[in-house]
C-alpha cells in the first residue's frame, strides 16, 4: 500500500510531469488561459495517459518482449496513443461540442504530447507491474491537470491586474510558469517511506 501512496504523491507533486520533468509544455502554455478549458484538457489527457499506459504495458509485456520486438516500442506506443486520441476526439465532439471548440487544435496534439509517450515509456523503464503502471499514469495525469489548472488560474488573475505593458501576455506567462515550477520543486525535499 505504501508503494502506491508513494507513486501517487511522487507523480503528482515531486516529479510533476510538467513542472519537474518539463514534458507536455505545449498544451500547458497553450490551453492555460481559462480554468475551464484547462480542466477539460486535463480530463482528456488523463483519459489518454491512463489508458495508453495500461495498453502500452500490456503490449510491451505480452507482445513486444516475448517476440523480441522491443525496438518497435516507440512506434507501437505512438499508434496506441493516436488511436485513443481519435476515439476521445469523436466522443468529445459528440458529448461536449463547446469543450471541443475550446480545446481546438490542442486536442489532436495530445497525440504528439511528449508527456503521454513519456509516461508510457517510463512505466516500462521503472519496471512497474500493471497496477503500478495504471496508478502512475493516473497520478501523473492528475499532476498534469493540477499544474494546468493552477497555471490557468494564475493567468486569469494576471489578465485582470495591472501589469507593465512589456510583460503582458507571453512574457508574464513564462515568468509565472517558472515560478510555479520552482514552487513545485519545493516538494522534492519531502521524504516518503
Amino acid at each position: 500500500m505504501l508503494t502506491y501512496i508513494s507513486i501517487i504523491i511522487t507523480a503528482i507533486f515531486i516529479n510533476n510531469i510538467v513542472l519537474s520533468q518539463f514534458l507536455g509544455i505545449c498544451p500547458f502554455l497553450g490551453v492555460s488561459k481559462k480554468t475551464s478549458s484547462a480542466l477539460g484538457m486535463g480530463a482528456a489527457v488523463t483519459f489518454v495517459i491512463t489508458l495508453a499506459t495500461a495498453v502500452a504495458w500490456l503490449l510491451q509485456t505480452y507482445v513486444l518482449d516475448p517476440l523480441g520486438l522491443q525496438f518497435l516500442q516507440t512506434i507501437v506506443f505512438i499508434l496506441v496513443i493516436a488511436f485513443l486520441v481519435q476515439l476521445l476526439e469523436i466522443v468529445i465532439r459528440k458529448i461536449a461540442p463547446g469543450l471541443y471548440q475550446a480545446l481546438g487544435v490542442f486536442l489532436p496534439l495530445i497525440t504528439t504530447n511528449c508527456a503521454v509517450l513519456g509516461v508510457a515509456i517510463l512505466v516500462i523503464q521503472k519496471e512497474f507491474n500493471l497496477l503500478e503502471s495504471v496508478v502512475y499514469g493516473l497520478s501523473t495525469s492528475i499532476g498534469f491537470t493540477l499544474a494546468l489548472w493552477i497555471f490557468a488560474g494564475i493567468r486569469e488573475q494576471l489578465e485582470i491586474t495591472e501589469t507593465p505593458r512589456a510583460l503582458r501576455g507571453v512574457p508574464l506567462a513564462l515568468i509565472s510558469a517558472g515560478l510555479l515550477a520552482m514552487a513545485f520543486m519545493g516538494f522534492s525535499g519531502i521524504k516518503i517511506g
